[in-house]
């Protein structure tokens, strides 16, 4: 009498989830799941572990916790990661209505900010003797208050500036990435590496803990 093969389950797990506060953590949110029909339902619904307030915002689950889980499901289960091993999940609150004053608060205050560090580089590189002579070499004569040059001068920091950002509102010229969509994806890469790195470190100190008798 032949057996049935041992089910095969390749999982891939993603770097970072966000789950609401309150919610069971299962196989389905935090990995993509190829295995046999039959059982993909059954993993998408498997629970790993239910967030606590005193776990915090940040909970990180290794494929260690994983496998046993779903070898429990899964009798005989042959499992085959692909991919890091570890995935961060992000705890967020559930979202609320966001504040109209708070963000012509935050407006404002970018707005001003940006004005003055703009004139302060005028005022330190002396940028008005610098149009001076600018419309004085174009023209051959001295206009000691180039008002046209200037306000295309300024009309040109907006357009360069929208082009470099490759943003404007909602709109975007391109697919490509902007220069700040960069620096946040970095960023963001940064700080989930040393929470995974101070994780591990946490996870090992308490085992450490565990073994002395």
């Amino acid at each position: 009498m032949s057996s049935n093969p041992a089910p095969t389950v390749y999982l891939q797990l993603r770097s970072r989830v966000p789950i609401t506060q309150g919610r069971v953590v299962t196989l389905g949110h935090v990995a993509r799941i190829l295995s046999d029909p039959e059982w993909e339902a059954p993993l998408r619904n498997l629970e790993l572990v239910e967030p606590h307030t005193w776990d915090g915002n940040l909970l990180l689950i290794d494929l260690m916790h994983i496998i046993p889980k779903v070898q429990e499901l899964v009798p005989g289960v042959k499992i085959e990661p692909i991919g890091q091993h570890h995935v961060l999940v992000e705890v967020i609150e559930k979202p609320k209505k966001p504040s109209l004053l708070l963000f012509l608060l935050v407006w404002l205050l970018l707005f001003f900010g940006s004005a003055l560090t703009i004139m302060n580089f005028h005022a330190d590189v002396n940028m008005q003797e610098v149009q001076i002579r600018t419309v004085e070499m174009l023209t051959g004569k001295r206009d000691e208050h180039p008002y046209l040059f200037q306000t295309a001068y300024s009309f040109g920091i907006g357009f360069g500036m929208v082009v470099f950002f490759n943003h404007l509102f909602k709109k975007k010229w391109n697919e490509e990435p902007t220069p700040l969509e960069v620096e946040m994806y970095l960023y963001q890469e940064n700080i989930d590496q040393y929470v995974v790195a101070q994780e591990y470190k946490r996870m090992k100190s308490s085992q450490n803990q565990g073994d002395v008798p």
